[in-house]
This record gives structure tokens, sequence and C-alpha cells, in this order.
């Protein structure tokens, strides 16, 4: 089998692997995704990213993300930013739009630092059956608690996220409460759990349990989602600094309702890695270089 060449970034922790398979076809299973994304006999990641053609004229390319545990999802932010880096350097183009199964996506270099990225968002959903949610609720105050945490707001703003607020994120056994609410029957298609603390107007902590991933360094939706959930309760102002595990996100709320997310996309190492995607092996034998 011919070895497949891929990309290994992050954005801010948050890691990847990307294939660009627009010229040659890749094949992808839920097994062979999860034996790929071990991190102790594969190659490991938070979310595997396919870049294939685009199926709208106005794209450049469509951009696939699948979870750790094989499932595949709409939209990542931090992925994001990492394809709009490799396909800025590869057209020399100012401005790209992705194609995502959430929609078009417009990226843009940051003007005021050249190793940053800004992704349009696009606008975040509060209706309970765009969360979507198994019943109606009240989205800016769900009828949801555990322990000390209650009453999270729920947004879509690709994916669906619900965000509670602490006073002290760094005490919330996140690795314990994310697998119990990631699959709450509230939930039809799962959620991804954020956990955030107001430092002023301006600034937030937040941690992040990804739907499929896990605990990860770095969301780049959640920091949307705990943006936009912020705002909607009046605890800060329309431009927002997150702060993540793994670094710092600027998240922009503007008056037309759209999210701007700015923020840096690093490569780690490049390889190729000959794998049998047909019928789950977890035989991997990945180089890199």
């Amino acid at each position: 089998m011919v070895n497949t060449k891929f990309i290994k970034m992050h954005g801010l922790g948050n890691d990847f692997v990307v294939v660009d398979a627009r010229s040659t076809p890749f094949r992808v299973t839920k097994e062979s995704v999860f034996a790929m994304a071990n991190r102790h006999t594969g190659i490991g990641f938070d979310q595997l990213i396919t870049i294939v053609p685009a199926t709208n004229p106005g794209a450049i390319a469509f951009m696939r993300i699948h979870n750790s545990d094989g499932s595949e999802v709409s939209a990542c932010g931090n992925a994001t930013r990492c394809v709009a880096r490799l396909l800025f350097e590869e057209t020399k183009e100012l401005t790209i739009t992705l194609e995502t199964s959430a929609g078009l996506i417009l990226a843009s270099h940051a003007k005021d630092n050249p190793e940053n990225y800004v992704i349009d968002m696009g606008l975040a959903l509060h209706n309970w059956w765009e969360i979507p949610l198994s019943e109606e609720c009240d989205t800016n105050h769900l009828p949801l608690s555990y322990n000390k945490l209650t009453d999270p707001v729920a947004v879509n703003v690709g994916n669906p996220h619900i965000v509670f607020f602490t006073e002290d994120v760094k005490n919330i056994p996140l690795e314990q409460l994310g697998p119990e609410l990631e699959y709450h029957s509230l939930f039809p298609e799962r959620v991804n759990i954020g956990v955030a603390q107001i430092i002023n107007k301006n600034q937030l902590l937040l941690r992040v349990w990804e739907r499929g991933a896990g605990l990860t360094q770095a969301c780049g939706t959640g920091a949307c989602a705990a943006a936009v959930a912020a705002n909607r309760r009046g605890l800060t102002n329309e431009l927002v600094k997150v702060n993540l595990d793994g670094g710092d996100l600027d998240i922009e709320l503007q008056p037309n309702g759209r999210i701007f997310m700015t923020g840096p996309a690093s490569i780690s190492y490049t390889g190729e890695f000959n794998y049998n995607l047909f019928d789950g092996s977890k035989k991997l034998d990945a180089q890199g270089d």
C-alpha cells in the first residue's frame, strides 16, 4: 500500500493529523480513525482532518473532521485555523473560503500578528431544536446540574455546546462530569461541555470536554460558545479573551451576530504512514521527519 503523507498540527495544544486527499482518495472508517488516534500505538491526535475537493464552487476545499473516537463532526475552530494556514501558504491568498458540513467558513490573516488567523465562525444558534435538545427548554438556563454546577447555557456554534459558569474552574472535575453529561438524554447528538470562570468583562477562563475527544488543551468552538453564553448572561463584552489550558483565543461578537475567532496554528512535524484502512487493523507503521 502506498504511504499516505500527513501533517501533525495543533491549535494551542488541540492536536490534529491533517491529510490532503484532494488528489489522492483517502478512505476513512471509524475503526481506522480510532486506531490512528491511539497515543500509544498510533500517531495520536484529538481529531483527524481530511482535506477533500469542495462541492461548493465558492470554496477552495472541503474539510472533514473526525474525532478520536471515530465520530464525524461538523465544526472545529482550531482545526479550521490549521487548515487555513496550509491553504494560505499554498495559495498566497489574503482570504479563503473553506467548506464544512456546517457550511462555508471565511478565513483571513490577522492584521496585527502574522502567526494568527481569523475565522468567521458564523452565527450562533439558540433555539432548543437547533442545539438540538430532546425536549423544549430555556437554552439560557438549562434544567441541568452537576454537583455545584447548575443551569448552563446551551448554544450551537457548528456543533452543540453547554457552558457552566463557576467561581473557580480549576476545582471542577471535568474529567468526571464530561463523560456523564456528554451522553445525557437531553442531547440526542451528544454535547460539548465547557466550564467558564469570568475574570472581568473582557476575559474568561475556560476548560472544555469535547464530544468524542475528551478533555483537550483548547477548543475553538468551545471558546466561541463560552463568549456567546457569557455575553447572553450579561457577564462579558462583545470582545473577550478566552484563556484555555493551551493558550488564548480572542473572540469577537459582531452586531450582526457573527462570531470571529483569532488565534495561532502550528505545525509540529510531517510524516507518512502505511496503514490498512479497510479492515480496521491496529498495526501502524508511521514515519516522521
